[in-house]
C-alpha cells in the first residue's frame, strides 16, 4: 500500500517568498529614506526656530541648547506678523474663491459640451501654463498702475487667479470629463436642469480634483514674492514673504526670527493639507480603477 502526499512542494512556491520579501524590503527602505529626506528640512526648520544666532552657527544641525520660545513672540511682534498674516489670508483666499468659480464653471461647459472652437479654447489654457509668470512682471505692473490698482488687494488677487486659471482649468476639466455620461442623462431624465446639474452633481462629484486645485492656488498665492513685492508699497498691506523678509538687512539677518516667522508661516498650509490629503489621493487615484 502506497501513500500518496496531498501536495508536494514545486520550486516556485519555496523561491517565491523569498524574492518577494527582499523586494519589499528594497521598496520599504527606499520609502523610508524618501519620507526621511522629505520630512527632514522641516523638522530642522522648527528646531532651528528655537535657536539664537549664535547657536545657530554653533550647532547648525544640531538641537538648541536652549530652547528660546521667545523667538516667536518677538517675531510675531517686531515685523508685525499678525497683519501680514490677515492680507496673506485676505488675498489667498480672494484668489482661490475666484479661481475655484470661474474655473469649474469654464471646466464644466469644456468637458461636458461639443461646440465650435472647443478644442482652440483648450489649447488657450493650455498654452497660459507655460507662460513664465515672472516676465509679466513690468507689464503687470503698468496695466496695475494705469488701473489705480497697486497698493490694494486686487492687485495681487487678479494677477493671482489669471495665473492659476490654466492649472485648475486643466485638473478639473479632465476629472469632469472621466465622469460617466448616464449620469447627465438619468438627472435630465429626472428634470434636472444644467444650473442644477453643475451644483447638485458635477461638483459634489469633483470634491478631490476641487482639492487639488485648492492646495495648489492657495500655496502659490500663500508664498508668492515677487509680485507682492512689485505692486505693495505701504506697510499694512504687506503679505506675509515680505514681512519675513525684513528679518534680513543688508548687514545681517536674525536667523532664530526668521526661522520662528517662517514655522509660524507655513502651518496654515499644513493645515490646509491635512484637511484636504484624502480628497487629493482620491483624485489622484480616481482614474486607475473603472468600474
Amino acid at each position: 500500500m502506497s501513500v500518496t502526499p496531498l501536495s508536494m512542494p514545486t520550486p516556485g512556491n519555496t523561491s517565491g517568498h523569498p524574492v518577494r520579501r527582499f523586494r519589499s524590503g528594497i521598496v520599504w527602505t527606499l520609502l523610508t529614506v524618501y519620507g526621511i529626506l522629505t520630512l527632514y528640512p522641516f523638522y530642522w526648520l522648527v528646531i532651528s526656530a528655537f535657536k539664537t544666532n549664535e547657536d545657530f552657527y554653533s550647532r547648525p544641525f544640531g538641537l538648541p541648547e536652549k530652547w528660546n520660545v521667545d523667538n516667536f513672540s518677538n517675531a510675531w511682534e517686531s515685523s508685525k506678523l499678525g497683519t501680514a498674516f490677515g492680507n496673506s489670508l485676505i488675498v489667498s483666499v480672494g484668489s482661490l474663491i475666484l479661481t475655484l468659480f470661474i474655473a469649474a464653471l469654464a471646466s464644466f461647459i469644456l468637458a461636458r459640451f461639443q461646440f465650435r472652437w472647443k478644442g482652440l479654447i483648450m489649447t488657450f489654457f493650455v498654452v497660459g501654463m507655460l507662460i513664465p509668470i515672472h516676465s509679466t512682471l513690468v507689464p503687470l505692473f503698468i496695466l496695475m498702475k494705469q488701473m489705480s490698482l497697486l497698493n490694494t488687494y486686487w492687485a495681487l488677487i487678479l494677477p493671482y487667479t489669471a495665473f492659476a486659471l490654466p492649472t485648475a482649468i486643466f485638473v478639473l476639466t479632465a476629472y469632469l470629463t472621466s465622469i460617466p455620461r448616464d449620469i447627465e442623462e438619468a438627472a435630465f431624465i429626472d428634470g434636472t436642469g444644467l444650473w442644477g446639474l453643475f451644483t447638485r452633481i458635477m461638483l459634489p462629484m469633483s470634491v478631490p480634483a476641487l482639492s487639488t486645485v485648492t492646495i495648489l492656488s492657495f500655496l502659490h498665492a500663500w508664498n508668492d514674492f515677487s509680485f507682492a513685492l512689485v505692486f505693495i508699497n505701504k506697510t499694512g498691506l504687506k503679505t506675509l514673504p515680505l514681512a519675513i523678509a525684513n528679518f534680513a538687512d543688508g548687514y545681517q539677518t536674525d536667523y532664530g526670527l526668521t526661522l520662528a516667522a517662517m514655522t509660524l508661516s507655513v502651518i496654515p498650509t499644513i493645515i490646509l493639507y491635512l484637511i484636504f490629503q484624502e480628497q487629493v489621493m482620491k483624485g489622484m487615484t480616481a482614474g486607475a480603477v473603472k468600474g
